[in-house]
């Protein structure tokens, strides 16, 4: 689940860089890519909550390496993905 939230904030954020800046659908995009991304990290925060209680510790083992690797990148693209949409109107 975390990963479609996550890619759903990468294309959201690239949809708020290529509209014009002018357009109201740049402000809901960026609101849209940052709420997801936000939702990304309850979700995998959530999925390593629900192996601790199952005790599932060879699971956590197995997936949190790879799992944080894969989050970090999608969390970093989104914010700078959304910070070029903010520096993009003052220049």
């Amino acid at each position: 689940m975390w990963l479609f939230l996550g890619l759903g904030a990468i294309v959201l954020a690239l949809l708020n860089v290529s509209s014009p800046t002018n357009s109201k659908k740049t402000q809901w995009y960026r609101f849209g890519s940052l709420s997801l991304t936000a939702l990304t990290l309850y979700a995998f925060y959530l999925d390593g909550a629900k192996r601790v209680v199952s005790e599932d510790y060879s699971g956590l083992l197995d997936t949190m390496p790879t799992l944080s690797r894969v989050l970090l990148i999608c969390v970093t693209a989104s914010i700078l993905l959304n910070s070029i949409s903010l520096f993009k109107k003052d220049i």
